[in-house]
This record gives structure tokens, sequence and C-alpha cells, in this order.
């Protein structure tokens, strides 16, 4: 499965970290972040990892900002997008399980690193649920 991972100017440092970390678990990862800390806007790098995800249906991703909180709201605003900030696994296991969640969202300003490997471990590795949830699904996309 490829694994597409974006950020702002605040989340190099841990994006460069997940990578590593996703490419040990054995997942392609396709970088679509800034690699300078120089300020950029977050929504440009949302709408760049949500259109990778668009064009690869089996893909998840991580974004990645200062809280997490923007670049989640960015992600959201693109159909077809579920993305789920999250701050520690169980919630990442259950934003795959029940929304089908296909980004995750990260605050780098918020969130260890250590922590946000085992939150990124949880996401790529639940599978949805389906069943009643399948149901919500089609309503969000409506």
């Amino acid at each position: 499965m490829k694994v597409i991972i974006g950020n702002d100017h605040s989340g190099v440092e841990m994006k460069n970290e997940l990578v590593k970390f996703i490419t040990s678990l054995g997942f392609e990862v396709c970088n679509v972040g800034t690699d300078d800390t120089k300020s950029v806007d977050y929504p440009v790098f949302a709408k760049k990892v949500c259109s990778k995800v668009l064009e690869n249906k089996d893909a998840l991703a991580v974004a990645i900002c200062g809280t997490g909180i923007g670049i989640s709201i960015a992600c959201n605003k693109v159909k077809g997008i579920r993305a789920g900030l999250c701050h520690e696994s169980f919630s990442a296991m259950m934003t795959r399980k029940h929304n089908n969640a296909n980004v995750l969202c990260l605050g780098a300003r918020v969130t260890g690193i250590e922590l946000a490997k085992d939150i990124v471990k949880t996401f790529l590795n639940t599978e949805f649920e389906g069943g009643r949830h399948q149901r919500r699904i089609d309503m969000l996309e409506d």
C-alpha cells in the first residue's frame, strides 16, 4: 500500500522521522510536503495530500501541521476525503474502523514523535469494519 505524507513548515522534522518509520513498516511512501522550515500555507499541502489519495484509491495518508487542526479542516473540505485528527492510538484505530478515514492528521507541536509513530502504525494497520458504518460513510458522501 502507498502512504502519502504531506506537511507544512511546522511538520518537517516529524514528517522526516515518519517517512523513515513508515518505510521500515514495509509501506511505499510518497512525500508531497515541504522540506523547508520557512513559513508556508497548510491548505496548499492538504490539497496535495488529498489529490494524491484520490488518485490512488487504495492509499492512505498522513497530513501534518502545527496542531493538526488546520490541515484536518482543509483536508475535510475535499470530497471523498475523510480526515481524522488523532492524539492517541485508540482514536486512530476507531477513525479507520468506524469512519474509514483515509487521511490521518497530526500536530507536530502537540504530539511527540514516539506517540506519533504509534498512532501512524495503528492507523495504517487497522481495517474498516464496514457493516452499519458503511451506511454512515454513504451519508457523508451524499
